[in-house]
């Protein structure tokens, strides 16, 4: 018996647009990541943490 040749071939324009959604992911509507925003809100997250406590009232 002679071995049967195959040849494999992918739809390449398939292939290419999921290499392409990888690359470019679409971002959700109406949520936009900005930088600045994002370090802002982070310190003054962390600004809020490491505040010293709230002075209480003396019993007395």
């Amino acid at each position: 018996m002679m071995p049967v040749e195959t040849t494999r071939t992918l739809p390449t324009e398939t292939m290419a647009d999921d290499v392409e959604a990888l690359l470019n992911p679409a971002e959700a509507d109406g949520t936009f990541r900005d930088s600045a925003e994002c370090a802002l809100l982070l310190l003054a997250g962390g600004k809020a943490l490491l505040a010293p406590p709230t002075p209480r009232p003396k019993k007395g």
